[in-house]
């Protein structure tokens, strides 16, 4: 079979068919001869490369991307392609978009463990009762070993009271339920004026919604909880199971007895919020300070005590032996007295014969007549 024909050129220095092509500088000119032509050409030659520099390094990240890869390997093995996982996904992402996901994800791990902190604790109360899985609860809460979940509890808790104090969040939802049933109602009465049938009716749901039995229990039981909570703390308070506790309750209700005459209920509440939250926190940040301070004071106390019960001893013994010495003294008195009345010599014996005899008869009277005499001057 015969080979086509073909044509070789010899010369091999041909120029480039390019204009842009540093051989063809000398072969192409400038439509004219200004060198503001040649200017612009240069920038539009710049613009063209530092775009197609630029497709290329967005088409090699393309090629470099797990996803890319995984399609890629899906394509040749037929495998399943696999999602980027989260570490990945970080590693695309830049430094601030990086933190703000690992926050979020300790935020949500700090809940998490916040939330099965619930449970009864090991201890009874002192009259062996169990407490409430709420005590475990502000227990982990208020001593921060959660600090991203108990740092957003103290301030929904402080946004809350601000919210109720300049918020009239009563009105708002009212006017909420009558926006809502005026809507309602006057897309019912349009649609059945205006085309025969309701627009509200419409989008009723087959059944109502219901709170399942199971669901209720459980939430009451929980209310239920909520409320024995409190109700075995302030027993616990008021019959000085934890002394200092009570110690601190009693502190509190009196600073809140005079501060109430002119601190507002919202502004008490702020501050009892406040020092529920920080106090354990300063404690916590100070803790060996704080320690030693009470530890002093303890100190302080117990040599105050020792001394007043060394000195209590002392009055009640030199009280106990006032008392034996004029006991004793008494008793001897008495014992004397006792003994001159034995000791006096005995009363001679009455006969019979001392007394004088009774009569016998009767005494016999005199009768004699009244003798009547003048009265003087008759």
């Amino acid at each position: 079979m015969s080979e086509a024909p073909h044509l070789e050129l010899k010369n091999q220095d041909l120029p480039d068919l390019d204009p842009s092509a540093p051989s063809n500088n000398h072969s192409y000119q400038a439509p004219s001869s200004n060198q503001n032509t040649y200017t612009n050409g240069s920038t539009m030659e710049n613009t063209k490369n530092s775009i197609v520099n630029s497709a290329q390094s967005a088409m090699a990240a393309v090629q470099d991307h797990p996803a890319t890869k995984n399609l890629q390997n899906t394509l040749n093995n037929g495998e399943m392609p696999k999602m980027p996982n989260n570490d990945e996904t970080l590693t695309h992402l830049g430094p601030v978009a990086q933190n703000v996901k690992a926050e979020a994800g300790k935020t949500k791990d700090e809940f998490a463990d916040l939330a099965s902190s619930r449970t009864i604790p090991d201890q009874p109360a002192a009259t062996g009762q169990p407490l409430t899985h709420y005590h475990s609860l502000f227990y982990r809460l208020l001593s921060w070993k959660n600090p991203r979940a108990t740092a957003i509890s103290f301030a929904v808790s402080v946004a809350f009271i601000f919210a109720a104090r300049y918020l009239n969040v009563i009105r708002y939802v009212f006017k909420a339920i009558y926006l809502t049933l005026g809507v309602t109602a006057s897309a019912e009465v349009a649609g059945k004026l205006a085309f025969g049938r309701g627009f509200t009716s419409q989008f009723r749901p087959k059944k109502y919604f219901t709170i399942p039995k199971a669901s209720l229990e459980r939430l009451l039981d929980d209310v239920e909880q909520f409320i024995n909570f409190f109700v075995i703390e302030s027993q616990r308070i008021v019959f000085a199971e934890n002394v200092y506790a009570t110690v601190a309750v009693f502190f509190a209700s009196l600073i809140s007895y005079f501060l109430i005459k002119f601190v507002p209920l919202w502004g008490l509440t702020l501050i009892a919020t406040s020092v529920a939250y920080l106090g354990p926190l300063i404690y916590i940040k100070n803790q060996e300070v704080i320690d030693a301070q009470l530890e002093q004071g303890r100190n302080l106390v117990s040599q105050q005590a020792t001394q007043i019960k060394d000195l209590a001893s002392q009055h009640t013994g030199n009280a106990a032996k006032t008392f034996q010495n004029y006991a004793g003294e008494y008793t001897t008195k008495a014992q004397e007295t006792i003994n001159q009345y034995r000791g006096r010599s005995t009363s001679p014996e009455i006969k019979k014969e001392d007394f004088p005899s009774a009569p016998r008869s009767d005494p016999v009277l005199d009768k004699k007549e009244p003798t009547l005499e003048p009265v003087a001057g008759s």
